[in-house]
């Protein structure tokens, strides 16, 4: 089945334009969305998706996955259905479940369609967050979801589910994690992969600047010295990437509007980690810039 379509304008005007295409992002700052560290990265999540292409997002955990991923069903003007995997993911989930109701006084089963089933039907987004937290045993159901067929037989109904015109799907991944598991080729396979990094520097600066309380320049400054410090920490293996968290780093700069700075971070960023050590890492960073 062919499900590709018509780009909306502006996605057309971003990807025909290859030489000014960063002044897209303060665009996409002013509207909330994600700001890619390089726009390679947007222009590549947006072709993948036009062409019919499933995109599995990877990165570390505060990275901005999910907002990624909302920022292209916006820019498709696409709903996106949404899927939070765990281990007690089950077909249920996915697909609906069966409940008692009643019409004309008259007791009768119906059957309450899962977001899976409600993004096939509608032809909008369909967003599983999380994909390798789930059972190995679990995600197999929708393989025919996530391949050419476009279909799936709902276990429920019995009715064969044929994917409308404009129906994708953005997975995003922790790699790494306690819970999760590796995926198998089967289902890597079907997914075009788009690695997401930590924003830094100067998007970093505008993206506190714009979404945050905090305004004063020598204090957003401190904060984006205070990432890139974390950030670097993790890749030397002293940190746990939830240390280096841009969601966890945002509320740390809203906190320091009423809040002293390192009492900020404490409760944002510290207090989150698991270890004493690490904690008492992040506190010293904190120590040394504020």
């Amino acid at each position: 089945m062919n499900n590709t379509y018509q780009l909306p304008q502006p996605i057309a005007e971003l990807l025909a334009s290859s030489k000014n295409v960063d002044a897209k992002q303060p665009e996409l700052i002013r509207q909330g969305g994600y700001v890619p560290p390089s726009m390679d990265l947007m222009i590549d999540a947006i072709t993948a998706l036009a062409m019919g292409k499933n995109l599995l997002l990877k990165g570390p955990t505060g990275a901005g996955k999910t907002k990624f991923a909302e920022t292209l069903s916006n820019m498709f003007h696409q709903p996106m259905y949404s899927v939070n995997c765990s281990v007690d993911l089950d077909a249920e989930s996915l697909m609906g479940f069966k409940t008692l109701a009643y019409h004309d006084n008259k007791q009768v089963i119906e059957f309450v369609p899962g977001p899976v089933t409600n993004a096939m039907n509608t032809g909008t987004f369909l967003y599983i967050d999380e994909i390798n937290m789930a059972k190995p045993e679990t995600l197999p159901l929708i393989n025919g979801v996530l391949d050419y067929r476009r279909t799936v037989t709902n276990p429920f109904t019995n009715e064969i589910i044929t994917a409308k015109k404009g129906f994708n799907v953005i997975a995003a991944i922790n790699e790494g994690y306690i819970g999760t598991v590796p995926l198998n080729e089967a289902l890597k396979n079907r997914f075009i992969i788009i690695d997401v990094p930590y924003i830094e520097g100067e998007q970093l600066r505008h993206l506190i600047a714009s979404t945050t309380r905090l305004k004063d320049n020598h204090t957003i400054e401190l904060f984006v010295q205070l990432s890139a410090d974390l950030i670097a920490a993790v890749g030397q293996g002293k940190l746990s990437e939830d240390a280096a968290s841009i969601r966890a780093l945002l509320d740390a700069c809203d906190l320091s509007t009423i809040l002293p700075p390192k009492r900020a971070i404490q409760r944002a960023i510290a207090a989150k980690l698991e270890e004493v050590r690490e904690r008492e890492f992040v506190q010293n960073i904190a120590d040394t810039l504020f």
